[in-house]
């Protein structure tokens, strides 16, 4: 889709600009934006002067630090008042896990700073949390593999959890476990970073696909690009997938989306069991790092999250490219460190406006 011209001198705020083997989705979503003829200012929300996208040419026109969520709601409304004091945002797209329910939270009060979002209420973000998801289906179609919320390495031992097993953070990272002992050291390097509790979910083999979605609240899905993966890190991570044309797929999403009423964007983590039977392992609640493949498919779904944050009728998308691939690949941004310097003493970066 065309970014409409009467929304051209909008201002675009957008989080999660950190690159590298675990990439935020920021990066990609303003690139889709710009790709969408976006010509309007965009805003990088960073927490750390060394995200890597800060550093970008000709991606970000503004910097600003934020609080990080811990801080709590009171100092990330402060800071948001300090930046719309000195540069009005209309519309964010917040990328990261960690900090949609800040935003859900406080969507009037920011509404009143004139920054408009589209993300779920705190109902739906809280159903498809990890410790939620296996029981929040009323359909017999939609399937999640057994999940446990462990708060004790102990409880490893209970007789009900089979190896192998995925030993998961509540937020982050996911990993195999073959045996108790591989799943207690797991428990404990996780919980060592994320804290408790420890996911530890049934193992199910197949095939596995991931799905970028846009739904619109009633049930509805307006964009869906399904891929596969084809090269995958050490943690799980995909650095390159391609996109499928699985009809069977694209219903269970369908079917997903429309028992939350999910509103906004999100990625279903899905696999297909060798009998056909699909499961639901995970439903992060934004933009995946890899939705650009989306626009690339012919799907530019940040784009239509934009518009529909300012109540913009939108039409839904119907197909996509399947074929369509992407590769993940690194490279070397070269910056001035009396960049980072502003940064981390002014907590922004201003530019010339384009």
């Amino acid at each position: 889709m065309r970014f409409p011209q009467h929304l051209a001198n909008k201002t675009i705020a957008v989080s999660g600009l950190a690159t590298g083997d675990n990439p935020q989705p920021g990066v990609p979503v303003i690139r889709s934006l710009r790709e969408a003829g976006f010509t309007g200012r965009i805003v990088g929300f960073a927490y750390d002067s060394l995200e890597a996208g800060i550093y970008v040419d000709n991606l970000a026109d503004d910097i600003f630090l934020m609080p990080y969520p811990s801080s709590g709601i009171d100092a990330f409304l402060a800071r948001m008042q300090q930046i719309v004091a000195q540069a009005p945002i209309d519309i964010v797209i917040p990328t990261l896990d960690s900090e949609l329910l800040t935003y859900i939270r406080l969507q009037s009060k920011l509404e009143a700073l004139g920054i408009h979002t589209f993300l779920p209420t705190e109902d739906q973000f809280r159903l498809r949390d990890k410790t939620c998801l296996a029981r929040c289906f009323d359909d017999e179609d939609i399937r999640v593999p057994h999940t446990l919320m462990l708060n004790e390495v102990g409880q490893l031992a209970r007789e009900d959890i089979r190896y192998p097993v995925f030993v998961k953070g509540a937020l982050y990272e996911a990993y195999r476990a073959n045996t108790i002992a591989e799943a207690a050291a797991l428990f404990h390097r996780i919980s060592a970073k994320w804290g408790l509790p420890i996911l530890v979910q049934e193992f199910v083999q197949g095939e596995e696909f991931n799905i970028c979605c846009v739904g619109d609240g009633k049930g509805n899905l307006l964009g869906m690009v399904p891929q596969r993966k084809l090269i995958i890190t050490d943690k799980g991570k995909g650095f390159g997938g391609v996109v499928v044309d699985n009809p069977q797929l694209n219903e269970f999403t369908r079917k997903v989306v429309a028992s939350l009423r999910w509103r906004g964007p999100c990625e279903l983590e899905v696999i297909q069991r060798a009998d056909g039977v699909f499961f639901l392992i995970e439903m992060n609640p934004r933009f995946p790092a890899w939705v650009r493949l989306a626009t690339g498919a012919g799907q530019n779904l940040p784009a239509m999250v934009a518009c529909l944050a300012l109540g913009e009728d939108v039409e839904p998308f119907t197909t996509c490219h399947a074929g369509t691939m992407f590769i993940r690949h690194s490279e070397d941004i070269i910056a001035n460190i009396q960049t980072m310097g502003q940064l981390s003493t002014q907590y922004m970066l201003r530019k010339e406006k384009r």
